[in-house]
């Protein structure tokens, strides 16, 4: 009978060889959440990141990894500098992996939303103090109106930092203008404001007939912080005409910018979504469309991010079925 069941015990073992010769390697029975850790990795770019947001240590989050690399047996991050780069195999696992997770996560917002209609929950929101002063206001004002159970989280951020919030989905969405589309991010477009010169009423070139990009270079420009994409837009469109410009004042945000030139204090190209009525008796403006892009404004999220109920009920106030067309979203130069 012994000599039976040692039989059987190594019959057993043969049968099961295969599955481990195979390279199948299971974390705890599950891929799920070795899964959600390689998102998440790939996302952040950094383990210690990853376990912050998984709320897992570091060793686990590595353990994940490996069960990964080691059921598919191939190599799927690489180190580049400080951060973890997807390799090409899994890049394709993580473009299968996204929405699959990014449903398992959402699948209980979801399931509200399907049995009692969107009522509740939250809506966090990124976007720059301009866009906040400018552009939301009355959208936030509609939607307050109509979902006022909806608890709303306004993210003043800019540039890297609101881009940071998206990939590490810390909001929904962010509103704002994007001058170049990184691939791992959609962006939507809702509205076009061109560029202009601002002037105290006393500056030289608030009575110039006919403004040329030259007529700015003896003036001092105050401009926003060199990360951000306002100042790559200015100082590009001079570099490429080989017009000498100076950079007087670096300084954030649009409403400083404007008193500071009130003050004439200097000179400034600006987006026309920051000018009001009121600056009209204090600043000069005029368009300079010939000389740099109009600059649209529009929605951003995460590829692959399913929108919750509030955030969804929101996008399509704005404008129905914005995230619907997948053609609109052309990637530009990823910054990942």
């Amino acid at each position: 009978m012994a000599n039976v069941t040692r039989k059987r015990s190594q019959k057993t073992a043969k049968e099961r060889k295969p599955e481990v010769d195979s390279g199948r390697f299971y974390y705890k029975g599950s891929r799920l959440k070795p899964l959600q850790a390689f998102c998440q990795v790939a996302r952040l770019g950094s383990v210690s990141r990853a376990a912050e947001a998984l709320f897992l240590s570091q060793p686990a989050v590595s353990l994940q990894l490996k069960a990964l690399e080691s059921h598919y047996g191939v190599p799927l991050l690489e180190r580049v500098g400080r951060r973890l780069s997807l390799t090409r195999d899994g890049q394709a696992l993580y473009d299968l992996a996204r929405p699959l997770i990014d449903g398992f996560e959402g699948l209980d917002e979801a399931f509200r939303g399907s049995q009692g209609g969107l009522e509740g929950g939250e809506l966090h929101i990124a976007a720059g103090s301009s866009t906040l002063l400018h552009l939301l206001p009355e959208p936030l004002a509609a939607f307050r109106a109509l979902r006022a159970d909806v608890r709303l989280h306004l993210h003043s951020v800019t540039g890297q930092a609101g881009l940071a919030k998206l990939r590490a989905d810390e909001v929904d969405f962010a509103v704002g203008a994007m001058w170049e589309v990184p691939n791992d991010i959609d962006y939507a477009p809702l509205q076009r404001f061109d560029a202009m010169l601002i002037t105290a009423p006393t500056h030289p070139l608030a009575k110039k007939s006919a403004i040329k990009l030259e007529d700015l270079s003896p003036h001092g420009l105050i401009l926003p912080p060199k990360q951000l994409s306002t100042w790559r837009m200015v100082t590009t469109a001079f570099e490429q005409r080989r017009v000498p410009y100076q950079v007087a004042i670096e300084v954030g945000g649009w409403e400083v910018i404007k008193q500071y030139v009130a003050q004439d204090l200097g000179i400034s190209v600006v987006s026309a979504l920051c000018l009001t009525d009121a600056d009209k008796s204090r600043l000069v403006a005029r368009p300079l469309r010939e000389f740099f892009p109009s600059r649209t404004y529009g929605v951003l999220m995460r590829k692959g991010k399913s929108l919750s109920g509030p955030a969804r009920a929101f996008v399509d106030l704005i404008k129905p079925g914005l995230f619907k067309r997948k053609d609109w979203f052309e990637a530009g130069h990823s910054e990942r």
